[in-house]
């Protein structure tokens, strides 16, 4: 998966002061703004995503993790200083923060499993059975995929594998912005359904 989320152009558009468009809408969401923050969901959730996913790999705890920085951006929008930096580095930080705790917290669960299962005089967790488990997800998440419509199939790969923003996609699409948002939020809807199982 290509990360494009650092240089994409997500928030490249200057507004006063210099400042882009993600600085404005972050600013915004301190002071409570919700529909601002729905812009900023759509401007960022992508290059998000795709900065988690470089580092957590495994596709349902990096959706997890985004899902944390979002709703952190919200909480914590107002820690934000245009003076230090840009929103969008700012957003990528915590981000990374963010995947790199995981993935530490992680490791240090499947050492202590280690551990525990020598001492109990267990074999430690089988490699080969884990990544049967790996090719196993990967093919369940290709065969959700194909269960979509190619528009919500093309909006969510370029969105959640691509790091495209809507925006993005909706341009790479020919289509408008309103109308990728639906179809990616129907899309996501279909997956998760798939993924647990439901569908």
């Amino acid at each position: 998966m290509r990360m494009r989320g650092a240089r994409g152009r997500a928030g490249c558009g200057h507004g006063e002061g210099g400042r882009t468009q993600a600085d404005e809408l972050l600013l915004l969401v301190a002071g409570g703004d919700h529909r601002a923050f729905e812009d900023l969901y759509g401007l960022v959730s992508g290059p998000v995503f795709g900065l988690v996913r470089r580092v957590v790999r495994d596709p349902a705890q990096s959706e997890e993790v985004a899902q944390e920085v979002l709703l952190e951006l919200w909480r914590s929008a107002a820690r934000f200083d245009p003076g230090r930096g840009s929103a969008l580095s700012w957003i990528l930080t915590l981000a990374h923060r963010r995947a790199v705790d995981r993935v530490r917290s992680a490791r240090a669960a499947g050492e202590r499993e280690q551990r525990e299962a020598l001492r109990a005089g267990e074999p430690a967790f089988d490699q080969v059975a884990e990544e049967v488990e790996a090719g196993l997800e990967r093919e369940w998440v290709r065969r959700c995929l194909n269960r979509l419509t190619a528009l919500q199939r093309q909006s969510v790969t370029l969105a959640y594998y691509d790091g495209y923003t809507y925006r993005e996609v909706a341009e790479r699409l020919s289509l408008p912005l309103g109308t990728v948002k639906t179809r990616m939020r129907d899309g996501l809807t279909r997956l998760r359904q798939c993924l647990g199982g439901a569908a």
